[in-house]
């Protein structure tokens, strides 16, 4: 019990300095070249907060935003495009964290099912009130 007790401790007690690290640099600071800050901006607001879900990293004052912020603006600042940024953290933390999603294999059923719904609401609805003329 002792062996299992100690790990757990050790884990628990790890946890919180998380929280207490500095932020990254580009967390909360601009980039010098206004285009680049805009390109960063634009993207950052096309991208969802892992911890709030709710929020776009532009917005959320949640650490894993802030640090995905800070990788935001590195990669911007060394040269690479926005939409190869938006590829290495959908590859990294999977395709919740677009705000727009891919067409894909396995995300074409969230695209199709609205459209599939309205002509079922639309042939419900005519064999409702369509029928026979007076």
């Amino acid at each position: 019990m002792k062996r299992l007790l100690i790990p757990l401790l050790l884990l628990a007690s790890a946890a919180p300095a998380q929280d207490k690290l500095p932020p990254a640099p580009y967390a909360y600071t601009q980039l010098a070249d206004p285009a680049q800050e805009g390109k960063a901006q634009a993207l950052m607001l096309t991208l969802r907060c892992l911890q709030c879900q709710g929020q776009s990293i532009a917005d959320s004052d949640a650490p894993i935003a802030g640090d995905m912020r800070n990788q935001v603006r590195l990669r911007i600042a060394a040269g690479e495009e926005p939409e190869a940024i938006r590829g290495w953290l959908i590859e990294r933390y999977g395709d919740y964290v677009s705000y727009k999603p891919a067409l894909t294999s396995l995300t074409w059923p969230l695209f199709a099912a609205p459209v599939l719904l309205l002509l079922l609401a639309f042939a419900l609805l005519r064999r409702r009130f369509g029928g026979k003329g007076a």
